[in-house]
């Protein structure tokens, strides 16, 4: 996708990346996504499914036709972005797929959940703007309309001599699941654990207008932040390019004050 915007396209089971943005272990696998115009990699874990080649299709995994979601991946392809023109419309929604089993293995009712904080269910984009990359240079990927508005909120803080940088962005309804999963591994609560992370299919992020920012320097997602002269210029000016602090203090959502987190409204 040389000189145009290049898209992370998204299904319910597999991400479909465009080359040159993943690095794989392994001769075969790094030779073949070293070519890969598009790179299928499962969301549940990040494992590389294939590499679409200019010669076709390369299985990285034995038995490839089996892999589920594998016929809606390929279907993907074909029917890539035409266009990225702005516009929150322009970008379908995958169905809420496969979350009354994520939040039954959390034990986490979702009628209750939503009752107790006011968060509803969090669509996925069906796909997302490479935005640049991280501070821990990841590719960034958010809706295409926050791709461009952060753009132009950092670039008018670097104008303003203030250094913002990314910390995450978009994160699917797996991602967030395994938050929680490594979290109960260390021994904490899926309540103690809700008091800072949405449950899965809750969480802003999962539509890809919210990231986490963050100023060199300062750790990444703590309270601190909000002493920083970066946090200081965006509370006076990223409403101007649209953003908004999704988690105040004393919010009604039951979140710890996130003073990091900022969504493009719509």
């Amino acid at each position: 996708m040389r000189g145009q915007t290049q898209v992370l396209v998204n299904t319910p089971e597999i991400e479909l990346w465009p080359g040159g943005l993943l690095r794989a272990r392994g001769n075969h696998a790094a030779r073949a996504i070293a070519r890969a115009r598009r790179v299928l990699r499962r969301k549940r874990d990040g494992r590389y499914l294939a590499a679409g080649l200019p010669e076709g299709l390369l299985p990285l995994i034995p038995h490839l036709a089996r892999e589920p979601g594998i016929d809606v991946a390929l279907d993907a392809i074909d029917q890539l972005p035409a266009r990225t023109r702005p516009g929150i419309d322009v970008v379908p929604a995958l169905p809420l797929h496969r979350l009354e089993s994520r939040l039954e293995r959390l034990e986490i009712d979702p009628a209750a959940y939503t009752e107790r904080t006011g968060l509803a269910l969090v669509a996925e984009p069906a796909w997302l703007s490479l935005a640049g990359f991280d501070r821990f240079r990841r590719p960034l990927w958010l809706h295409v309309d926050a791709a461009r508005a952060w753009r132009s909120l950092r670039d008018a803080a670097l104008r303003d001599g203030v250094l913002l940088d990314a910390i995450s962005g978009y994160r699917s309804h797996d991602y967030q699941l395994g938050i929680f999963e490594r979290k109960l591994a260390r021994g904490q609560s899926v309540d103690e654990i809700l008091t800072v992370n949405a449950a899965p299919g809750y969480s802003e992020h999962h539509c890809g207008l919210a990231l986490d920012i963050g100023t060199p320097g300062e750790p990444p997602a703590e309270e601190s932040f909000e002493r920083t002269p970066a946090f200081g210029w965006l509370a006076r000016h990223a409403g101007g390019h649209g953003f908004v602090m999704s988690y105040p203090r004393d919010n009604p959502h039951g979140i710890v004050y996130e003073p990091w987190h900022w969504r493009l409204l719509r």
